[in-house]
């Protein structure tokens, strides 16, 4: 099957945006999804419920995260072929990525399930909400296969050019969770939207399977898997998952730090989170698509048509980004009492906005930057930068912050400092990188 885009030949910015537009639509209805939640939540349970449910979204966005970076790591091999216009390749290398997708997730649940009382417990997790946590995140972990195999078959559809059909899955997931979560939370409590989110996943993975099947796109087959291709799989994945679970690591590291300030600090942290969304969210899906797109400029050896897209990427992310920042500094007061309405909580989620306000731009521009690393082939690069970005710079800082007098406002200064110098370093490592390579194949 041929690519939907040809983002060697076709319009630079058409081509970009056929492929951003339907990603970041995607991405804002994953964030109703969201959101849906955490507002039933918080209104029908309460501040505490919001509590338990912010310290259960670490192991959520680690989850997420991981399986984000092994199928981007999938993509950015994909994408090449496909680029390279080698079928049989192509064909061998999903049958073979679906194979290690399915062990590799099922290990991770197993591996998480029984550990859950010991990572809530380096989460800091207050004794109040402990079980409340513990009890969503074992209901949360019987679905991660889904969650893992809805990421798997969204990267194979972007390789291709295609993320309209990712828009169709998640807006019947979002449209069913929003349906399901009342119900079930008026049933069963609590972790009744544990069991919504289970659900609402399953039925999301299948629209995209039945979908890939008719169209011939997936069809696994044990005679197309080749385990020679297992170690540029891995090679690529493992730099890819640990460069997407570092912002995880990260947020669960702050998110202790914000526990031993008090459970309002804890919700409005959450609350925070979910609306900070609306800003990193499109920046995310500039990454992703660069991954996909630069990797095919790449097999088809034009570097510069790979830079074109990135200017492109840039130009459109930062003044999408510029204007939803915007909103949200002005609107955060009210936006948040959609979810708990509490003075408190409002008034450090707003400053929790004015103070990394400025970043959001930067972390755009920077997400662009990996994501035209990472589909240049090195994932290792995007890897170390994040280490730099979030373990030497934001959770050092934020820790030591957060013992002077600033506060719970030196872990947000730690945040807007971490984006800052993301901006610098990925600007410059991308230049290098690229000129380099440019030049190795002229």
């Amino acid at each position: 099957m041929q690519a939907q885009i040809d983002f060697i030949t076709e319009n630079t910015r058409k081509s970009f945006l056929k492929m951003s537009l339907p990603m970041i639509v995607a991405m804002f209805l994953n964030l109703t999804y969201n959101i849906v939640d955490s507002i039933w939540i918080g209104n029908l349970l309460g501040e505490t419920a919001m509590a338990a449910l912010t310290s259960a979204m670490p192991v959520i966005l680690l989850l997420t995260s991981i399986g984000m970076g092994a199928t981007n790591g999938v993509s950015i091999l994909l994408s090449q072929k496909i680029g390279a216009k080698n079928k049989k390749e192509t064909d061998s290398l999903i049958t073979t990525s679906f194979l290690f997708s399915l062990i590799f997730s099922v290990m991770l649940t197993v591996i998480l399930e029984l550990g859950l009382t010991v990572i809530l417990g380096w989460l800091n997790t207050p004794a109040k909400i402990f079980d409340m946590a513990y009890d969503y995140l074992s209901i949360y972990l019987i679905g991660y296969l889904a969650v893992f195999l809805y990421l798997y078959f969204t990267a194979i559809l972007r390789s291709y050019g295609n993320a309209t059909l990712q828009v169709i899955a998640i807006l019947l997931c979002t449209i069913l969770n929003a349906v399901l979560d009342p119900i079930f939370i008026r049933w069963i409590g609590f972790h009744g939207a544990a069991i919504a989110t289970v659900i609402s996943q399953i039925i999301s993975v299948l629209i995209l399977l039945v979908y890939l099947m008719t169209k011939k796109i997936f069809a696994f087959r044990t005679s197309l898997f080749d385990i020679r291709l297992m170690p540029p799989l891995v090679k690529n994945a493992l730099p890819s998952i640990v460069q997407q679970s570092i912002p995880a690591i990260s947020t669960s590291f702050i998110t202790a730090i914000v526990s031993g300030f008090s459970i309002t600090a804890i919700a409005s942290f959450g609350i925070a989170g979910k609306l900070e969304m609306v800003v990193l969210y499109p920046a995310m899906a500039f990454n992703m698509a660069l991954t996909a797109i630069v990797g095919q400029c790449i097999g088809g050896k034009r570097q510069d048509r790979a830079n074109d897209y990135l200017k492109c990427a840039i130009l459109n992310g930062g003044g999408i980004v510029l204007a939803l920042t915007v909103f949200i500094v002005i609107f955060a007061k009210p936006l948040s009492s959609l979810f708990v309405n509490t003075p408190g909580v409002a008034d450090i989620v707003s400053i929790y906005f004015l103070i990394i306000s400025v970043g959001y731009v930067c972390n755009t521009i920077t997400n662009c930057l990996l994501g035209a690393i990472n589909g240049m082939g090195k994932p290792t690069i995007g890897m170390l930068l994040m280490i730099l970005y979030y373990l030497i710079v934001r959770m050092p800082l934020a820790w030591l912050l957060s013992k002077t007098g600033l506060g719970i406002n030196g872990v947000w200064i730690a945040v807007l400092v971490s984006h800052i110098v993301a901006f610098i370093s990925a600007t410059i490592c991308y230049r290098i990188f690229s000129r380099r390579d440019f030049n190795d194949k002229t």
